[in-house]
């Protein structure tokens, strides 16, 4: 039995639904990182095709499914995926934790808050830097104009805390964000990373005995060691990111659990 990791699906597009539709390991788990889709229906029905082929979906939230569309803002939209997904079996980061061959997969959510920008500067001059760089992401016109975003993110937080701290033993920590800082320090973009995480989860992967962390967002596939932890970022991306990529990634076995 076989746990795999992916992320940043982007189903609604042909290319990568196609690519999506392929998957199927009805012996394995499969870890999926969020931006599945932007629609609520869409995302229930990507991810119920997949529990048809998985042994067991374990989904955490991206930006993505969070963009203020059908009627409804971020949280109230998070919590209708919540029922939902519960209804078809897909383990949210609401639900227990589940433990793959005696390792908690731990599916998290924890936004971000402006706090991955550059030394110095207040979040009101780094947006500002941002914006007269054009370098804004689509979230802070259809997530945060909704929501106070560093409020939800500190709640989450906590709430995440709160659940960590009742765990022995290795864990698996799945965040749609990164957990740390050092991936974004290779975007093209920098101005970009104040919408990919917060600082407060810097210590995480460490304090909560993390065997790997899973994360996506960024499209830039591939594994970064911190502090001895292996970060693995496992986004599909957009078709022009992703054509010699394998895809999903492996992340252990187990023989039973």
């Amino acid at each position: 039995m076989k746990l795999w990791a992916a992320a940043d699906l982007h189903a609604n597009i042909p290319a990568n639904g196609r690519r999506v539709s392929e998957l199927n390991a009805p012996d394995d788990w499969l870890i999926v990182a969020g931006d599945v889709a932007e629609r609520i229906d869409d995302t229930v029905r990507i991810l119920g095709d997949l529990r048809q082929r998985f042994a067991r979906v374990i989904w955490a939230p991206g930006n993505h499914e969070l963009f203020a569309t059908e009627g409804l803002a971020a949280k109230e939209k998070y919590q209708e995926l919540v029922t939902r997904l519960r209804e078809i079996d897909v383990l949210t980061p609401e639900d227990p934790f589940a433990t793959f061959g005696g390792v908690t997969i731990c599916p998290l959510f924890t936004l971000y808050d402006y706090s991955f920008r550059g030394a110095g500067l207040s979040i009101q001059e780094a947006l500002r830097q941002a914006e007269d760089r054009k370098q804004v992401m689509t979230d802070e016109f259809a997530i945060a104009p909704h929501v106070d975003v560093r409020a939800w993110c500190w709640e989450r937080l906590t709430y995440s805390v709160r659940r960590l701290s009742q765990i022995s033993g290795p864990t698996v920590l799945v965040n749609h964000w990164p957990l740390v800082q050092e991936p974004t320090l290779k975007l093209r973009y920098p101005n970009i990373a104040l919408w990919c995480g917060t600082r407060h989860t810097r210590q995480w992967p460490t304090r909560y005995n993390a065997q790997a962390v899973i994360y996506g967002h960024l499209h830039m596939p591939g594994t970064m060691v911190v502090d001895g932890v292996p970060h693995h970022e496992v986004s599909l991306g957009y078709p022009r990111e992703w054509r010699d990529y394998a895809w999903p990634v492996e992340i252990m076995e187990a023989k039973d659990d």
